[in-house]
């Protein structure tokens, strides 16, 4: 039997392979970066004509407005459209939307998901898994402006609030102009769309926090518990729906708007 000795030196390994490679990788490791890039960016374009455009929103005969201009509060707005009342500047540079608008945009860039993909797709930080990064030093999200990723739970507050807001948008947009009942396929975007937008939002990583969060024993807390499970299943789900509400936004600001432009008509069902 072989001992050592307590003041032996431990071995030291052989180090680091010198790897002048930015990546050993062979596949397509850049596509996936490349079509974040690409979908966030003609996103990010679209959304932005769309909430300087001020036209073209609100369809009065069924309540419809779209979701880039809710609650629409400008001095501009149509009053009809205008249910929270009309107190900010009509100015060419404030969207309608002003009071909602830099919270929802805050929401998203500081979810976990968008940060990984924007992260990646834009300051390659990493491009992907075994790519090294060409950034020569890293500070993490402790120095301005990253470490306001930090207060993502206050934007999920504000998320929260808004989605009500879209709901009732939604609810709303089954009265027709005549007080009557109405339903049409703008109502099932509508309501497709806000479904969608609770699921993105109740599957945030912050919702799950704060449903299982510093709970010692979830025997003595069995509602918490069933909401932590049923939002950690949806949590699973988080970088899709993030990409399916993106798309759901904009086909529910495009239907709205083609319907004020008199591009088509609005299919109805009822009235």
């Amino acid at each position: 039997m072989t001992t050592t000795a307590p003041d032996a030196a431990p071995r030291q390994g052989a180090g680091r392979a010198a790897i002048a490679a930015r990546t050993l990788r062979t596949d397509r490791w850049w596509f996936p970066p490349a079509i974040q890039a690409a979908g966030l960016t003609l996103w990010v374009a679209y959304a932005t004509f769309r909430a300087f455009m001020q036209d073209h929103y609100w369809i009065d005969q069924y309540h419809y407005l779209t979701p880039f201009y809710s609650p629409c509060v400008s001095n501009g707005c149509t009053p009809e459209a205008a249910e929270f009342g009309r107190f900010l500047p009509d100015w060419p540079i404030l969207p309608y939307a002003a009071m909602t608008l830099p919270f929802l945009l805050l929401f998203r860039l500081t979810c976990y998901y968008y940060r990984k993909a924007y992260y990646r797709a834009f300051w390659m930080s990493p491009p992907a898994c075994a790519v090294a990064e060409p950034h020569s030093s890293y500070s993490g999200e402790t120095r301005f402006p990253l470490i306001g990723q930090n207060a993502h739970r206050y934007f999920f507050y504000a998320a929260v609030i808004i989605s009500v807001i879209n709901t009732w948008d939604a609810i709303h947009a089954f009265t027709t102009a005549d007080g009557e009942f109405g339903f049409g396929l703008g109502n099932v975007i509508l309501v497709i769309n806000v479904l969608l937008l609770w699921t993105y939002t109740v599957s945030c990583h912050s919702c799950r926090s704060i449903m299982g969060g510093k709970l010692n024993h979830f025997s003595k807390h069995p509602v918490r518990y069933r909401l932590w499970l049923g939002i950690s299943k949806l949590n699973g789900r988080h970088m899709l729906l993030a990409w399916v509400t993106l798309g759901t936004l904009a086909i529910t600001d495009f239907y709205i708007w083609g319907l004020s432009a008199d591009w088509f008509d609005d299919l109805r069902f009822v009235n």
